[in-house]
């Protein structure tokens, strides 16, 4: 079978795709599984070489997600799965409403149509987000039964999408399911434009010996979890039977909601000796409004009763950071 990741060349991406090619098989539309025979990694910008962890089943394409025909290319089996993470982030929604409506909401409706004509109903696999969530009647802790006021572009393209996802797949054109995220640690490299990107930055720079400014205060609260376990639970989500996920797809991944004064905690308990980078607060009135919209807390039960893993704590999530990239 082959295997299409959109937003293939980002972080997250990268790292499905290391994990799929370890993996070497999943189920098919067929039901059973498939040995991955291609793994098609489709993004605007994709790297020169080939990296670390993938064979030579993977292959890059470059293209714009908004483009029909580059995506529609894209779908040229019946024995295809899906994972779509291409997307505007949260910060670059809010700045240019028009990129994330041709990428968030166009991107997302050119990859179901290519799904749909394939006529094989397969299983698509959408990124979507705790940015679901809003506004002033949300409550604290918010999961799989709570009503979606998002707050943000971001927030209101990935609340269509997921709707989106239950129609097709109710219809018999895909077998879709929805992944809501939380906010995902710890992405190398530099700062992107989510308005979350600092909590990475926190544990990031300050192991680089960089300093960190910090946008909101210690005591902001967020629901984080670990990029090892958000890459276990795509996989999962993807291989869970369709009957098990009934008619609504999208499933609030579990998280640890933590403040920024805990991820600081977790980052010198974890770094013991290391020389850490300084870290101060510059509050950020734009970032700041944002933040005030998600929500604090979740709740994920069906997440685990569907197998979905979860993050024991975030010493495990420095941890597995330092492993990987320092």
């Amino acid at each position: 079978m082959k295997v299409i990741i959109t937003g293939g060349a980002g972080f997250i991406g990268l790292q499905l795709a290391r994990r799929l090619t370890a993996l070497g098989a999943l189920t098919g539309p067929s039901g059973k599984s498939e040995r991955i025979d291609e793994l098609l990694l489709f993004d605007m910008v994709v790297p020169d070489g080939r990296p670390s962890g993938l064979d030579d089943r993977a292959r890059f394409v470059a293209g714009e997600i908004s483009d029909k025909a580059t995506v529609k290319r894209l779908f040229d089996r019946p024995d295809i799965s899906v994972f779509h993470l291409a997307s505007v982030v949260s910060g670059g929604g809010e700045q240019d409403f028009d990129l994330a409506m041709r990428v968030n909401l166009d991107g997302n409706l050119h990859v179901l149509e290519s799904a749909r004509a394939l006529g094989s109903k397969p299983r698509v696999v959408f990124a979507s987000s705790i940015a679901v969530f809003g506004g002033k009647t949300m409550p604290k802790h918010v999961g799989d039964t709570t009503k979606q006021t998002p707050q943000t572009t971001y927030g209101m393209t990935k609340a269509i999408g997921e709707l989106l996802v239950n129609d097709y797949t109710r219809k018999g054109f895909i077998d879709g399911r929805s992944a809501r995220l939380p906010t995902v640690i710890i992405r190398p490299g530099k700062p992107n434009k989510a308005a979350s990107s600092f909590a990475s930055g926190v544990f990031r720079e300050p192991l680089n010996g960089v300093e960190c400014v910090l946008p909101v205060g210690t005591e902001a609260v967020m629901p984080l979890a670990g990029y090892r376990t958000i890459v276990e639970c795509f996989v999962k989500l993807h291989e869970v039977a369709g009957e098990k996920l009934g008619e609504d797809r999208a499933v609030s991944l579990p998280s640890l909601d933590v403040t920024v004064g805990d991820m600081i905690a977790a980052l010198k308990r974890v770094a013991a000796d290391r020389r850490l980078g300084e870290i101060r607060v510059e509050k950020d009135p734009v970032i700041e409004r944002i933040v005030a919209t998600w929500p604090v807390g979740t709740t994920y039960e069906r997440a685990l009763s569907l197998g979905l893993p979860k993050d024991p704590d975030l010493d495990a999530i420095v941890k597995a950071y330092i492993e990987d990239f320092l």
